[in-house]
């Protein structure tokens, strides 16, 4: 069950997730993308709840992809199935694995069966960006570590120790 506050900042997240997107939508789609809105998903590592506000988002901001609705349905796949691993990992570190590779396989297969682009090349192109953009998030949340008031703000039900 989610409590009031809960609600309230989900729908916050998901929609910085899709202001973040639409703000760089020529760089956050297609085969070499750097959609900064995913360092968002590392929410999900430190409160299991964001998965639905991350997930809300990228839904939202997928209804705008140049893939049309196969982005809508296995791009925010890819971001639930993401954000769902995060949340369950134990080490923030190795938690930026799951959306570097789920994402470069979708958006990969997406790119192969749509525009018939070489699969390795597009994954290996989605795979760069996304691990450029978790490389990013991870250096904000270290920058972010002893800040025990951003935590309680966010409902940080977790604070695994996270280090480089």
């Amino acid at each position: 069950m989610f409590s009031n506050r809960e609600v309230v900042l989900n729908a916050m997240l998901a929609a910085l997730y899709f202001a973040l997107t639409s703000l760089t939508v020529s760089i956050s789609f297609m085969q070499i993308q750097f959609r900064f809105a995913e360092l968002l998903i590392l929410f999900c590592f430190f409160n299991r709840k964001y998965v639905w506000g991350v997930t809300l988002g990228c839904f939202l901001a997928n209804l705008v992809s140049p893939l049309g609705l196969v982005d809508v349905a296995f791009g925010t796949l890819a971001t639930l199935l993401s954000a769902l691993l995060i949340s369950f990992s134990r080490h923030l570190l190795l938690a930026l694995i799951y959306p570097v590779l789920i994402n470069g396989f979708v958006v990969g297969l997406m790119l192969y069966f749509l525009f018939e682009a070489p699969f390795w090349l597009s994954f290996a192109g989605v795979c760069a960006g996304e691990a450029v953009v978790m490389i990013i998030g991870y250096v904000v949340f270290m920058l972010l570590k002893k800040n025990r008031a951003f935590f309680k703000t966010i409902g940080a039900t977790r604070m695994t120790d996270f280090k480089f």
